[in-house]
């Protein structure tokens, strides 16, 4: 009888499982990562998405399985961590709580769930995440080098050297890690590992570097194996912050799972050989001295042992951002035969990345120069941005320039050095970007509009990588607190970027030294400009960063270093209003900017709206930090910084606004906007409104503001309904305005300032791109449910656009939005993923909408 009922248990749970073959588990991540092999917590955060044809579907419990085999799970065991049957509808960041995770390098996991009906799913796909080395087994690797006695001409530039470790492999799993102070490549057996290149993610290298994991299982065979690891110095220059060698380092380790146990393979050490690669880097990564690699083709490398180097002691943990990838590939556009018998290539639109070249036939010796170029002059020449690399012929046949270890912004080389021969057999760009998987989309009736926020977009693809969203990659190469921040909330809308931000905030506070304040980069490998703004990324990035994809972790573990810069802030407030610092650790030129890179005719540097711009800044700064701090549980911080902002919010009023012409500041966009951001007195807030409408028509219905002003007046603009305000600055095709860049100026980027000076591909401008989403599409997230768990759709539609396709990737799946006007109707279609509950707003009306397809005509 017994025997029976447990029968009948089984075919009915089978029952189940088979007639909910309809929906399903997918994406699974460990701290927002597709299959991490190495991670910097004993508690990692889970996440899965479901997909299901099933309306109105919820999870409403879910068990995970956590065991340190493969076959364990498909066995139904978990030696680490079983869940249970745990009441929830959580999907993102859902944090193990199972057995300690110490030596377990390898860790296997998969999940279920419950649905409204008490429907239990079939398992996900089984996933998998490492839990990294410990210390001391990341110091038992020694650190190598090539031995400076054996350099050669220094002039050449920094030597890319080779290291080299044979070793036995007898079966097993096998991982491999390396901590390498420059990029690095790894070779088994001749064939590259991964697809991953410029490999680590930055850091602050006197503080921290960061090591990568390899499964090299796919790559070994039996026997004897050679593994080669090729390195670079890429941020790691003499005279640089924590460097103390003339070259790259590494350390490396190997492990091997043989039965139930990890055993150490191999450590760098004193065994290992290393070579000249016929690489240099000619650059040493200073302010537009970046420059390129010499390569000798054909090179043989010359084994020698390795030389052992003491370096400063540091943090050392394992890469938890996204690696850089090449994401795309982009043949000739056009190709001149110059007069001068070089050629001149267009590869159609500016990336960031590395060009891939074969030769004619070459003589040995022959040295062939490739210049790089975001545009052209204005007789059509290549500009000159001194980024260039050479290569040294080898004579042999089919000869290939490929970069390794160095990257820039282009769309046009200029090859020299040809002479009478046919032009290269094959061109190609290659443009490299984090891989942070599906991207939102946006597209509507007005072509203008599709091509400014593919333009945003673009140019925010090719600067997310290595591990921090860079200002540009041709002068600077610098993660900037400003241009970051100004791009954040666009950034974070388009892209999944939770891990970059997590990197990114690692190294900001790295580079924190709490006498000094904070640099106005990170990581600060030397001297920058900025002003309070860019130090606020540290309390805003991170709000951000919980809004959009629903941790508080950046918040919890951050926090302290936010009441830091608060302080420090305090420090510098005179008569209650913050004014300018002076030079300090990283921080140059006495720089205290308000906005930054406004059109020709607006004074950004006028001290009223310097004054007002941060102030109304450190007042949204004490506004966050309250809810912060409420969200952590701690009363009196919430209180105290609601305070701070209230008394900052009345001084900003009493100080900087005029009460006769009804202005705050110099009375610019920034200084009219960013105080009602902050809470103007609600009896003068039409004024202060209509006023900024007046400025704006004074110059000529433009956009009239710089890199921290878009952002404000995007974010003003969908705050305040008003969209026709945005849509026709956007809409102006002369300068200042996007479309000028597009269409006038042909740019495939967007610039670092209105009038086409310096960078062409950078990350100033980009911050208009939420009102893309937020406006037009209508997808406002509810803070009080952050990672889209709820959202509002309420779209704010221009006079001037009858229809409006936008989709955006949320923690949860595809949140997809489409409507479309005809005449005094509008249809809506639209997809809500399971984990969100969405409540569409027009005109008044409410319509609540649960998971599922969903068409509603208003």
């Amino acid at each position: 009888m017994r025997m029976k009922k447990e029968i009948l248990i089984v075919v009915c749970a089978c029952f189940n499982i088979i007639t909910y073959a309809e929906s399903g588990i997918y994406d699974l991540r460990c701290e927002y990562l597709s299959d991490p092999l190495s991670i910097d917590t004993p508690h990692p955060r889970l996440a899965w998405k479901i997909q299901t044809k099933k309306q109105g579907l919820k999870q409403t419990a879910y068990q995970i399985f956590v065991a340190s085999d493969r076959n364990l799970l498909q066995e139904g065991k978990a030696d680490l961590w079983d869940s249970g049957k745990t009441l929830s509808d959580d999907q993102i960041a859902v944090q193990y709580a199972g057995k300690d995770l110490t030596g377990q390098k390898l860790v296997y996991w998969k999940v279920r769930f419950w649905d409204n009906n008490d429907r239990l799913s079939a398992w996900s796909p089984i996933a998998r995440f490492g839990g990294g080395l410990t210390k001391a087994e990341i110091n038992a690797a020694a650190c190598i080098g090539f031995p400076k006695e054996a350099y050669p001409d220094r002039k050449l530039g920094v030597i890319s050297p080779l290291f080299r470790k044979t070793f036995d492999y007898r079966g097993g799993a096998t991982l491999l890690y390396v901590n390498s102070l420059g990029y690095h490549e790894v070779y088994l057996n001749g064939k590259k590992v991964g697809d991953k290149v410029l490999e680590p993610s930055v850091s602050q290298y006197d503080k921290r570097s960061l090591y990568n994991t390899y499964d090299l299982s796919p790559y070994l065979k039996k026997g004897k194996n050679e593994l080669v690891i090729h390195s670079g110095s890429g941020w790691y220059k003499s005279g640089l912050p924590g460097v103390a060698y003339d070259s790259p380092l590494l350390r490396a380790r190997m492990e091997n799972r043989s039965g139930n146990e990890w055993k150490t393979i191999l450590c760098s050490d004193h065994t290992w050989e290393t070579a000249l690669s016929g690489y240099y880097d000619m650059g040493n990564w200073r302010y537009q001295n970046f420059v390129g690699e010499r390569v000798y083709g054909g090179y043989q490398p010359e084994w020698r042992p390795v030389t052992i180097v003491e370096i400063p002691p540091h943090l050392v943990t394992p890469q938890m951002s996204e690696g850089n990838y090449i994401a795309e590939t982009l043949k000739v556009k056009q190709i001149t035969r110059l007069s001068d018998n070089s050629f001149l290539v267009d590869f159609g639109k500016n990336i960031i990345g590395w060009a891939e070249i074969y030769f004619p036939k070459l003589t040995k010796g022959q040295e062939i120069v490739l210049e790089y170029a975001e545009h052209l002059d204005s007789e059509g020449n290549i500009t000159k941005m001194n980024q260039r690399d050479c290569y040294i012929a080898s004579g042999d046949k089919n000869e290939m320039f490929r970069n390794r270890f160095t990257y820039r912004g282009f769309r046009y080389i200029k090859i020299s050095g040809l002479g009478q021969a046919p032009p290269p057999k094959s061109l190609k760009s290659l443009a490299i970007h984090a891989d942070f998987g599906k991207e939102s989309s946006f597209k509507c009736s007005d072509a203008d509009m599709n091509a400014i926020h593919d333009f945003v977009q673009h140019t925010l693809r090719c600067l997310s990588a290595g591990g921090h969203i860079l200002s540009d990659a041709s002068f600077e190469r610098l993660g900037y607190g400003g241009d970051g921040l100004a791009s954040t909330a666009t950034a974070q809308t388009m892209f999944n970027l939770a891990p970059l931000y997590a990197n990114w905030m690692a190294a900001w506070a790295d580079c924190n030294y709490p006498d000094e304040g904070l640099p106005h980069t990170a990581p600060a490998p030397y001297n920058a400009g900025g002003g309070p703004y860019w130090c606020g990324f540290v309390i805003m990035a991170p709000w951000y960063t919980y809004l959009n994809y629903g941790s508080p972790k950046l918040l919890k573990q951050y926090y302290p270093l936010m009441q830091q810069w608060l302080d420090y802030v305090e420090k510098y407030k005179k008569d209650g209003l913050l004014q300018a610092w002076g030079n300090a650790k990283y921080r140059s030129r006495g720089w205290f900017l308000g906005d930054w890179a406004s059109p020709a005719g607006v004074k950004d540097s006028d001290p009223k709206s310097v004054e007002v711009v941060n102030n109304s800044f450190i007042c949204i700064c004490y506004e966050t930090m309250s809810k912060i701090a409420a969200l952590l549980g701690k009363t009196e911080d919430t209180k105290r910084y609601s305070e701070l902002a209230d008394t900052l919010r009345k001084l900003i009023h009493e100080r900087c606004f005029d009460m006769e012409k009804n202005i705050y500041g110099s009375g610019s966009q920034i200084d009219l906007a960013f105080p009602m951001l902050a809470s103007v007195p609600g009896e003068l807030l039409s004024k202060v409104k209509q006023n900024l409408y007046h400025e704006t028509e004074r110059n000529d219905g433009h956009i009239s503001c710089g890199l921290v002003g878009i952002p404000v007046l995007a974010e003003w603009a969908v705050c305040n309904n008003a969209p026709d305000f945005m849509y026709s600055m956007l809409k102006k095709k002369d300068m200042p305005g996007y479309l000028y860049m597009i269409e006038k100026g042909e740019a495939t980027t967007t610039w670092e300032h209105w009038n086409a000076e310096r960078s062409h591909i950078h990350n100033c401008y980009n911050g208009i791109g939420t009102w893309f989403y937020q406006a037009v599409g209508g997808i406002r997230p509810d803070p009080s449910a952050p990672g889209y768990r709820k959202v509002t759709i309420s779209p704010q539609i221009p006079e001037g656009i009858t229809r409006a396709e936008v989709t955006k990737e949320t923690p949860y799946g595809t949140l997809v939005v489409k409507w479309k006007k005809n005449n005094e109707k509008i249809r809506f279609d639209i997809t809500v993923p399971v984990g969100c509950t969405a409540e569409l707003v027009w005109k008044k009306e409410k319509t609540a909408l649960e998971c599922g397809q969903h068409r509603i005509i208003k």
